[in-house]
């Protein structure tokens, strides 16, 4: 070997020393703050050995503000693939011990490169986000770094699944990103996302509010929704990212991972007559039916803390994967308002994208009512789940436990907006709106004739119930495919998504469609 080769691969050496002097520097500086590393954490995610990390050399190109005197190699974010279980994913991890692990061009360059990768070859990408936002020292060019990066997450959207983590106190253009994303994970404590500080509020509107109360991970995860799961801990947070991605494809083009299940498919679920009260102004635990008809009682609930009148998650029937939507009676009625609409609809735009069958366990009086509901656009944003459910493509099949009234009934996934296959529970009462309800507006100028208006009532509420609240006239009608007895839920619900399975639709040709954001 000559000289020159020798001192060439010397070279490459010091600089492979440096770059691991700074890892173990910033993981130094993190412990100290009780956090681990942008390289820890990639390697406490991923499994043992399998990271391949990718421009650890990269450096800025800035000059001003006293920049030309660092140049960090890597530039403040760790990037490359790895995998889950076996399964490819790209992750990028933002080192807050560089910068504030603020963003400038190159290393919005290296997300940028990454993003385009899982585009490329069809895998995750998951972010790990500590970062103060653009980097003051760079001008405009960390500016342009975001656009590219938020570009990037529109155009994988729908294409590859896209998870955020956020790990440390995310401001401005650090909390678009991971907004457009399809799933936010944060972590008690250390997590905090906001478009602007404490300070700058306390400047503009004199309010006094901490770090945690303002963009803390309880705050996001109950009040805001921004935040779909929420963690006590980083190890916590990696066990939460592996069971979410066991549940779903690497890209657009496949489907969901398989499991031989423990369950048998034609299991009678029996524990479902004591768990839902025949009597419709009852409440139960919806959360109860679900475990007690899914694969093994085991469900990924997405959102738990918000929006609580309707649950959102994922589980497997047959040993594969759903997508499940349902009432929650326990909690407002079960009643559909602007929050919870919004999040069963892009729960369900989710699914759609990523070829997961869709399953809707319906108990809704309707939507709910009030000034404040209205104000604030529920005529709009309720119309979103409407949407949602009638542009999916995906197998729908839909199961009536108690009430379906008014155009709630209509919104949850009804017949007549694209379901595929739907059923009704012999206790099910299908109608405009609930018996006592109906009588009253109805027979309104009758009652208050009659001498005994409440026997009268009673009377024509008992007609009522036997005309219209019972799921038999919308199966006269074909619009509920089968009244089914409790205990076959489960294995009616395996054989409709079997048979749907194979499903193939024809959408009109378009740019796309115009939902009502």
């Amino acid at each position: 070997m000559t000289e020159t080769a020798v001192s060439k691969y010397a070279q490459l050496e010091s600089l492979r020393a440096e770059i691991e002097a700074h890892h173990e520097s910033a993981a130094a500086k993190q412990q100290a703050r009780g956090k681990r590393s942008a390289l820890q954490r990639v390697l406490a995610l991923l499994d043992e050995g399998s990271f391949v990390e990718l421009d650890t050399m990269v450096k800025h190109r800035a000059t001003d503000f006293g920049m030309d005197a660092k140049h960090p190699r890597g530039d403040g974010v760790v990037t490359g693939f790895g995998t889950v279980e076996g399964r490819r994913v790209a992750v990028f991890s933002q080192d807050f011990t560089v910068f504030g692990g603020s963003l400038g061009e190159a290393f919005a360059e290296k997300m940028v490169k990454l993003m385009d990768g899982a585009e490329k070859y069809g895998c995750p990408i998951i972010g790990i986000n500590d970062s103060a936002g653009a980097r003051i020292q760079e001008g405009v060019e960390g500016l342009a770094g975001y656009g590219e990066v938020f570009y990037r997450n529109v155009r994988t959207s729908g294409v590859v699944p896209q998870i955020s983590i956020i790990c440390g106190p995310c401001a401005g253009g650090a909390v678009y990103s991971p907004a457009m994303t399809d799933f936010v994970f944060m972590v008690n404590d250390i997590s905090q996302m906001f478009i602007t500080g404490p300070d700058v509020i306390k400047t503009v509107t004199g309010e006094d509010v901490t770090l945690e109360a303002l963009g803390g991970a309880e705050t996001h995860a109950s009040r805001s929704g921004v935040a779909h799961f929420r963690a006590t801990d980083e190890d916590d947070l990696n066990e939460q990212v592996r069971y979410l991605l066991s549940f779903i494809p690497g890209n657009n083009l496949e489907d969901p991972p398989v499991f031989e299940p423990e369950d048998t498919p034609d299991r009678v679920t029996s524990a479902l007559y004591d768990i839902v009260p025949e009597n419709t102004s009852r409440p139960y635990d919806v959360l109860k039916v679900i475990t007690e008809v899914v694969d093994d009682g085991d469900f990924l609930e997405v959102q738990p803390e918000h929006a609580m009148n309707i649950v959102i998650g994922f589980a497997r029937l047959d040993g594969k994967s759903v997508g499940i939507v349902a009432n929650q009676p326990a909690v407002l009625a079960g009643t559909l308002d602007i929050n919870a609409s919004v999040k069963a609809a892009r729960f369900v735009r989710f699914c759609d994208a990523f070829n997961i069958p869709l399953v809707v366990l319906e108990d809704v009086p309707g939507f709910l009512p009030g000034t404040d509901q209205e104000y604030n656009g529920i005529i709009r944003h309720g119309s979103k789940l409407l949407y949602a459910f009638a542009e999916a493509t995906v197998p729908k099949v839909t199961v009536i436990l108690r009430k379906a009234y008014g155009g709630a009934y209509v919104v949850m996934n009804s017949k007549h907006i694209g379901a595929d296959f739907n059923a009704a529970w012999p206790m099910a009462e299908i109608a405009v709106m609930g018996p006592d309800a109906a009588v009253n507006l109805v027979f309104r100028r009758e009652l208050a004739k009659v001498d005994d208006p409440t026997a009268r009532r009673a009377e024509l509420i008992q007609e009522y119930e036997y005309l219209f609240a019972s799921p038999y006239q919308a199966a006269s009608r074909g619009y509920i495919d089968a009244v089914i007895d409790p205990g076959e839920t489960r294995s009616w619900l395996i054989q409709m998504l079997d048979i749907a399975r194979s499903k193939r639709v024809s959408v009109p040709k378009r740019k796309h469609g115009n939902i009502p954001l």
